[in-house]
């Protein structure tokens, strides 16, 4: 079992930046595939980014060339960097490991931090 705890949301202005963490225990997540998802009021949750072991990256496509994910093996911990944020990217951010090492594994199981709140505004 891996325990995962996100940290590093917080209040920012638009155009700001934040930068994320997930710090994973109780187990290695150096062969898994690891994601970061979010979820707005009123909406359900999605995927925002995804990193697999060897450091290949996919992104939604409304994060793209705003967000980059990335990840420690060695500190057992993913992060992920929010540059040019929105008020639109308000949301609690989660999360995820996979239960392999590909990004498939991260949409049918693995286990979810208990999330950070993000809130862009003015």
């Amino acid at each position: 079992q891996v325990q995962l705890v996100e940290s590093g949301g917080g209040l920012v202005q638009p155009g700001g930046s934040l930068r994320l963490s997930c710090a994973a225990s109780g187990s290695s997540i150096s062969n898994y595939a690891m994601g970061w998802y979010r979820q707005a009021p009123g909406k359900q949750r999605e995927s925002v980014a995804r990193i697999v072991y060897n450091g290949v990256t996919n992104y939604a496509n409304f994060v793209k060339g705003r967000f980059t994910i990335s990840r420690d093996n060695a500190k057992n911990t993913v992060y992920l960097q929010m540059n040019s944020l929105r008020p639109e990217d308000t949301a609690v951010y989660y999360c995820k490991s996979g239960n392999s090492n590909t990004f498939g594994s991260l949409e049918t199981g693995g286990y979810w931090g208990q999330g950070t709140q993000v809130t862009v505004s003015s």
